[in-house]
C-alpha cells in the first residue's frame, strides 16, 4: 500500500488518542469554551436568581434556595470547568443542574428549546469520564 493511500485512511478515519498532545489540545478548547459560554451566557445572566426563575423552580418542587444552587452550579462551574479546576465535581454538579433544566424543566417542550441543555449535559458527562486533561489547573496540582 502506498505512503498516500496509507495518509489519506489516516486522514479520513483516524483519529487522536486521548492522553496525547492533540487530544488534550482538543479537550482544552472544548472545555474553555463550554465553561465560559455557561458561565458567562447563563450563569451571571441569573445572578440574583430573578422571581420568574425562582418560582419556575418551585413549580418544579424544589425549595427557592435551589434557584441559588442553580446559578452556582452554572456561574462557579462554568468557570472551574473553563479553568480545569475540580473538574469532575465542578461537571458533575453542571450535569445534574442540566439534567433538571433539559428533562424536568423543559420535558414538554419541542427539542428545539431543551437542546442546549442537553448539549451542555453531554459535555459536562464527557469530563466527569475523561478529566480536564493535560493543560489545565487539575493537572498542576496532582503534580
Amino acid at each position: 500500500m502506498s505512503f498516500e493511500r496509507i495518509a489519506m485512511k489516516e486522514l479520513i478515519f483516524g483519529g487522536v488518542r486521548l492522553g496525547s498532545v492533540a487530544g488534550d489540545f482538543g479537550i482544552l478548547i472544548l472545555r474553555v469554551f463550554a465553561g465560559l459560554s455557561l458561565a458567562l451566557a447563563h450563569g451571571l445572566a441569573k445572578l440574583p436568581p430573578p422571581p420568574g426563575f425562582v418560582a419556575g423552580v418551585e413549580a418544579l418542587g424544589f425549595p427557592p434556595q435551589a434557584a441559588w444552587l442553580s446559578t452556582f452550579a452554572e456561574t462557579v462551574g462554568g468557570l472551574a470547568l473553563a479553568a480545569g479546576l475540580a473538574t469532575r465535581p465542578a461537571a458533575l454538579a453542571i450535569a445534574m443542574n442540566l439534567s433538571v433544566a433539559g428533562f424536568l424543566r423543559h420535558a414538554n417542550d419541542e427539542y428545539l428549546r431543551k437542546e442546549l441543555a442537553f448539549i451542555f449535559l453531554a459535555t459536562a458527562l464527557m469530563f466527569v469520564f475523561v478529566g480536564a486533561g493535560r493543560f489545565s489547573l487539575d493537572r498542576v496540582i496532582k503534580r
